[in-house]
């Protein structure tokens, strides 16, 4: 396989009804997992986790001792529920309006006693419609939704090994419904201000933190690419030399990019993308004076 095929090709704008829809169907499963989970700092209750062959919500408690858990297969396409007491149901994942599938997620969850009350509103997005009524996001395609957990799996695995040798409080690499990314954090132990007062930020950024991750595009920035901010933002940040060349600060986002396709052109895309978020770690935390010796596991 060359690395080409290894890092599949992933423009925004050919697939993005279907990143659009599939959006929509990751804030539903999304919110049956924050409805139904023990609230934790910076929303880590509500995430997804990135599995061999999609994406998991790990076992959501469903009550007299029994979980269950969500899987989006995007290889054979389907969504699964398992629950603890050996009952399952499938729904597949075909081009369908995202007021069915949230019928059918629902439906399916009642049939396995699973109670569960979710507010129907899309989160973080523009102009939001309501599950139960939006029949605008229809669309899906295998093959197109197929690159994209390639991808998911491989920046997965780079987030990973970038975690590892940290040693405080900081998180598993995870799937966010509401931004649709996948996103590591590392925390100074310090406590910041948040930026806003809306639930979602207040409950989001009441820390230090420098956090790194992937998305596949938005309004914002139309093309897949690898993401790396502080908060609060260092004095200076933007003027941090980070690597590769082709990496840049923006001043629209207030966070360094790299974008995907440079990542896949590379001779070495693993380490490329390592070298990307250790030099964005490792400039961010020393213009926010982080002990980075009491952080870190030294070599």
């Amino acid at each position: 396989m060359s690395t080409g095929e290894h890092w599949p090709a992933l423009p925004l704008a050919p697939w993005r009804a279907t990143c659009d829809t599939l959006h929509m169907y990751a804030q539903v499963v999304g919110k049956v997992r924050l409805a139904l989970s023990p609230p934790e700092p910076e929303w880590a209750h509500v995430a997804m986790y990135v599995a061999p062959r999609g994406l998991t919500t790990g076992p959501i408690p469903a009550g007299d001792g029994r979980t269950f858990q969500i899987d989006f297969d995007f290889i054979d396409h389907r969504l699964e529920i398992a629950a603890s007491d050996g009952q399952t149901r499938s729904i597949e994942l075909i081009a369908r309006p995202v007021r069915d599938f949230y019928r059918l997620v629902l439906d399916a969850l009642q049939t396995l006693d699973v109670a569960v009350h979710v507010w129907p509103m899309p989160v973080e997005v523009t102009d939001p419609i309501r599950f139960d009524r939006d029949d605008t996001h229809a669309s899906y395609d295998p093959e197109a939704v197929r690159r994209f957990a390639q991808v998911l799996v491989l920046a997965d695995a780079a987030l990973r090994e970038h975690r590892a040798p940290f040693r405080r409080r900081h998180t598993p690499v995870q799937f966010f419904f509401g931004s649709f990314d996948l996103a590591y954090a590392r925390f100074s132990g310090r406590p910041a201000t948040p930026p806003s007062n809306d639930v979602i930020t207040a409950n989001a950024m009441d820390a230090q933190e420098i956090c790194a991750g992937f998305w596949p595009g938005d309004d914002r920035f139309k093309e897949p690419a690898f993401w790396c901010y502080a908060y609060p933002k260092p004095p200076g940040a933007e003027t941090i030399a980070v690597h590769p060349r082709a990496a840049f600060w923006s001043d629209s986002l207030g966070e360094f990019l790299l974008r995907y396709k440079d990542v896949r052109k590379a001779k070495q895309p693993a380490l490329t993308l390592l070298r990307f978020f250790q030099s964005c770690y490792e400039g961010c935390a020393g213009l926010a004076h982080w002990d980075r010796k009491a952080l870190e596991k030294q070599p």
